[in-house]
């Protein structure tokens, strides 16, 4: 679902987004940044769009009342913005909403792929497959539900 990237020297949203195939201004609302980027920085790239929607924020939302409306557990929802759960958001802005259909794993420290494997209840090879994934920390990985 998304890449972790670290901001090297000499790099900038543009040639970031040219060499992920991202939008500029989606590469900024994903990572909450309108200013240039810096060396050491930290950005989320969307890897496959078929596993979230997008949602506009309106005036007075907060992702609790946003996560509630979707069915959405808030740190998952959190999580897959780059936000805390108590950030601020902004009415016009754009948020990720994870697409029904699929069930999603936040990995901690410890994580190995035959543990996250075992959780979707697949096997390793397609966790690899589905999510294009090395495991780190804090990543969001997602699974189709069987039905």
């Amino acid at each position: 679902m998304f890449e972790k990237y670290i901001v090297k020297d000499g790099d900038s949203l543009e040639n970031i987004s040219s060499k992920y195939n991202v939008n500029v201004d989606k590469l900024k609302e994903i990572n909450n940044i309108d200013e240039d980027i810096r060396e050491g920085l930290e950005l989320l790239i969307p890897t496959n769009e078929d596993y979230y929607g997008l949602y506009t924020i309106n005036k007075g939302d907060n992702l609790y009342q946003i996560s509630k409306k979707y069915n959405i557990n808030p740190i998952l929802l959190a999580a897959l913005n780059g936000l805390n759960e108590s950030d601020y958001i902004y009415p016009n802005q754009e948020i990720l909403i994870p697409k029904n259909g699929y069930s999603y794993y936040i990995t901690t420290s410890g994580d190995t792929l035959d543990i996250v494997a075992d959780k979707f209840n697949i096997s390793k090879s397609d966790l690899i497959k589905n999510n294009n994934i090395y495991l780190l920390p804090g990543q969001i990985l997602a699974n189709k539900k069987n039905n």
